[in-house]
């Protein structure tokens, strides 16, 4: 225990307060004491000297700061390629690919956007210079052999303020990943694509599965079975022609569901071997 004397230099003889007879008015006088004590330290004498000194001040240009960071912006901007979209749409005939592809097209126009509509020669169903859906939508569009020619045809100048291009049939273009890469990639233009996933084998169709991995987002419709009514995923190829690329509509082609399909395609294999066996015995009889 600390003699009295001692504890008199801890204790000043400031007034308390009279709410509470343990904390002072005033500054605790302990702070006061342990500070002057550290003014006779030289060693605090040399550390309070040197905290003292004054960080010298670097004089930079008038909004030098902010011009760097704007120059710095700018830059990357400009090394920065425009920020494209690519969107596919799939699924079998009659599920209304070309539908939604004209109304997203449209709807873009609506907004203030530039559009073009692309589709192969190849499909002269209702002539070169439109497209129509089955249920009798109508736009106007241009016909190419190929992806490639479409910029040199349309006008370079004016592919440079296009916004929105649209492809249908987007299965008769050999050339299709390389156009929406550097479409969307290089020279920012939103591409929506419609075509089929499949062909009537249900194996893929031309390369439309090869821009997935391209896409901002795929979607896949579906139509109704024409037997049962379910809904169909599939194509299924009426006629006997086997080569893959045989443009037609409803005459030649139905949407069904995989139980129909299946059996659709017993039926025609069936078929198919009895008029080539009823060809094989006339050609028999004949010789």
């Amino acid at each position: 225990m600390l003699p009295i004397s001692k504890m008199k230099s801890f204790v000043s003889s400031s007034s308390f307060s009279t709410l509470s007879p343990y904390f002072p008015i005033t500054a605790s006088p302990t702070l006061s004491l342990a500070y002057k004590s550290t003014q006779c330290n030289p060693i605090f004498t040399h550390l309070s000297n040197f905290f003292s000194l004054k960080t010298p001040r670097v004089s930079l240009p008038r909004n030098e700061g902010f011009s760097t960071q704007k120059r710095t912006a700018q830059m990357g901007a400009s090394l920065s390629p425009p920020s494209g979209e690519v969107h596919v749409i799939v699924g079998p005939m009659f599920a209304g690919k070309t539908t939604s592809l004209l109304r997203r097209i449209q709807s873009e126009s609506i907004n203030g956007r530039s559009v073009a509509i692309i589709k192969s020669n190849k499909d002269t169903r209702y002539g070169l210079d439109s497209i129509v859906t089955h249920d009798g939508m109508k736009l106007p569009c241009w016909a190419v052999p190929n992806l490639s020619s479409f910029k040199q045809k349309f006008g370079e100048g004016a592919y440079d303020k296009l916004d929105v291009i649209g492809i249908d049939e987007a299965q008769f273009f050999d050339d299709l990943y390389d156009f929406c890469r550097e479409a969307a990639d290089m020279d920012g233009k939103t591409v929506i694509v419609a075509g089929l996933d499949g062909d009537y084998l249900r194996r893929s169709f031309g390369s439309v599965l090869d821009i997935i991995p391209l896409a901002d987002s795929v979607t896949k419709l579906t139509a109704r079975c024409e037997i049962c009514g379910n809904r169909a995923f599939f194509t299924l190829r009426k006629t006997e022609e086997k080569e893959t690329e045989l443009i037609g509509g409803a005459d030649m082609y139905m949407p069904v569901c995989r139980q129909h399909y299946v059996s659709g395609q017993v039926v025609i294999e069936t078929a198919r071997t009895v008029v080539e066996e009823a060809h094989k015995v006339e050609f028999t009889t004949t010789a």
